[in-house]
């Protein structure tokens, strides 16, 4: 399986090829970004693919805020490209989670601690939310994670 920078890099090549200018535009930005974020500093990095889906979901975000402030403005086709851009680069993010199946997740990581024996509490928090946090990264809003790990510990 490729990876998520490979993709975004193919698809540069078939949406020129179908004359897509807003995806395309959208994808090279992604890869602007993400070229820079990985030169950026005194040693260069190579980022995963979790990275890349972080930053592909602060890049969305920033489209929506734009759009919204473009609506605002009355510029409702700068709005429409903006909201286009967000769309494009939505396809790339893994499929969200509901908060049923976090939930499940977080009680299954519970269970497995409590079998290793471990007694949690409150004061475990931290304990319990990184292997959560691996599994559900990028796929539900982290904030809400922690509410529901509260709510389980208590």
């Amino acid at each position: 399986m490729s990876t998520l920078k490979e993709r975004l890099h193919a698809d540069v090549v078939s949406h020129m090829k179908d004359g897509n200018r807003v995806a395309l535009s959208a994808v090279r930005n992604v890869l602007s970004e993400i070229d820079t974020r990985e030169k950026a500093g005194k040693t260069p990095i190579h980022m995963d693919d979790a990275q890349i889906t972080a930053m592909l979901q602060k890049e969305a975000a920033k489209r929506h805020e734009t759009a919204h402030i473009y609506e605002e403005a009355g510029e409702s086709e700068r709005a429409a490209t903006e909201i286009a851009e967000a769309e494009v680069i939505e396809a790339y993010l893994p499929e969200p989670l509901t908060a049923a199946e976090v939930e499940a997740i977080v009680d299954e990581t519970i269970a497995s601690l409590k079998a290793d024996g471990v007694e949690l509490s409150l004061m475990h928090m931290g304990y319990v939310m990184k292997p959560v946090t691996e599994k559900v990264a990028g796929r539900f809003d982290g904030k809400a994670v922690s509410e529901i790990v509260r709510k389980r510990l208590t």
